[in-house]
């Protein structure tokens, strides 16, 4: 398998329990995680560092952001799916707020 593969059902429940903080889409294309913040001004951090995290690896999220929260999501549009690509972005984002 290669970076760019998308998952089976049983590969995305595998990467997805050494995520606890992230949510498997409806549809299965897609993790996401929402941090909680007391303003607006940690969002807009938050959103900024997952920006750049994205243009570091070349794989880019979709971010949400409002006052006291961002959401953000990972998916390879490209591959129509959940790859090791998304799950690897979501564990370093979480190891940069560790």
């Amino acid at each position: 398998m290669t970076d760019s593969d998308t998952h089976t059902a049983d590969q995305i429940r595998e990467r997805l329990a050494s995520l606890p903080d992230w949510q498997l889409s409806q549809d299965d294309s897609a993790i996401s995680r929402r941090f909680e913040f007391k303003g607006f001004a940690k969002a807009v951090e938050m959103a900024n560092l997952a920006a750049w995290l994205g243009n570091k690896r070349n794989h880019h999220p979709d971010i949400s952001f409002g006052w006291g929260y961002c959401e953000v999501s990972f998916t390879s549009h490209d591959a129509g799916g959940l790859t090791a690509r998304d799950f690897d972005s979501a564990a370093h984002l979480d190891a940069l707020l560790a």
